[in-house]
């Protein structure tokens, strides 16, 4: 599955903005997509993942972001509310057939897209 992630820029905290990643690949529907990120000087980190109907995040993220996927589309969306500054790095969708938070089960990633957040 090749993948490019969109949709990072330059937001004031509290600010919103939408990722997403288009794949290619008919195997898109059955893999487990993923958001990981990396900040600057840091281990890359999870942020969530979707299968199905499930969903899940990391702690830091839960309750201002929201993953999504039209597979009629073959797009994972990441809608990020109420953005703070540590939110900011560079993020990462991956694809995999393991619903997991650890990066090491994601067999495809995409290139990575910039998210900076302003206090």
């Amino acid at each position: 599955v090749q993948l490019q992630a969109s949709g990072g820029g330059l937001v004031q905290a509290g600010g919103s903005l939408r990722l997403s990643c288009a794949a290619s690949a008919r195997a898109f529907s059955r893999s487990v997509m993923g958001w990981f990120r990396q900040a600057p000087g840091q281990e890359r980190e999870f942020v969530a993942a979707i299968t199905g109907p499930y969903t899940r995040y990391s702690d830091s993220v839960k309750g201002r972001f929201t993953i999504s996927r039209d597979n009629a589309e073959n797009t994972v969306y990441l809608q990020m509310n109420s953005l703070k500054p540590e939110d900011s790095a560079v993020y990462y969708c991956a694809a995999g057939m393991l619903y997991s938070i650890k990066e090491n089960d994601y067999r495809s990633w995409g290139r990575g897209t910039l998210v900076t957040v302003s206090s």
